[in-house]
């Protein structure tokens, strides 16, 4: 009688394979998950032994990250150097603001086109069929490619105002 206990002690608790489920769907049921409970029960060392090993790899990796690490009060010295050079501070706020704001009505209008059955893979069509026309049209070639750094370059002294 006391083995028997130890036995019941030792293996966990079976799962019944079989169940009842009524389905509303024409795909075949999955088979029943495999559990991983012998290894876990009778191997305890092998799996201190694997999240020790892979501790010392990320502290490994950590610790050789922080030698080419940038000193966080240098950074702010020189942001609150830039920020105090500015002339239009409230400018520079208002800009920050509406893109923000921006950036957040975007991902609106993505969520909402995503939402709609169809139309997301009617979208990667359309942005690939532009990126195959862009491809062709201003990178193929060597006399194309000087036209685009042509206009970007005007397009760059436009924004800054230089022309």
């Amino acid at each position: 009688m006391a083995a028997a206990a130890a036995v019941t002690v030792l293996l966990p608790p079976r799962i019944p394979t079989t169940t009842n489920v009524t389905r509303c769907s024409a795909l075949p049921s999955l088979p029943p998950r495999v559990s991983n409970t012998k290894t876990t029960l009778f191997s305890p060392s092998l799996n201190n032994f694997s999240v020790s090993r892979k501790s010392s790899l990320l502290q490994t990796r950590a610790s050789s990250e922080e030698s080419s690490s940038v000193d966080a009060n240098e950074v702010f010295t020189d942001l609150k150097e830039k920020w105090d050079a500015l002339e239009n501070k409230s400018t520079v706020l208002l800009y920050g603001g509406g893109a923000i704001v921006a950036i957040w009505l975007s991902s609106i209008l993505v969520s909402a086109i995503n939402s709609v059955p169809l139309l997301p893979k009617i979208m990667e069509l359309v942005g690939l069929g532009y990126t195959g026309w862009f491809v062709y049209r201003y990178l193929l070639f060597k006399s194309s490619r000087k036209e685009l750094a042509t206009d970007i370059e005007s397009l760059k002294k436009k924004i800054t105002g230089t022309e």
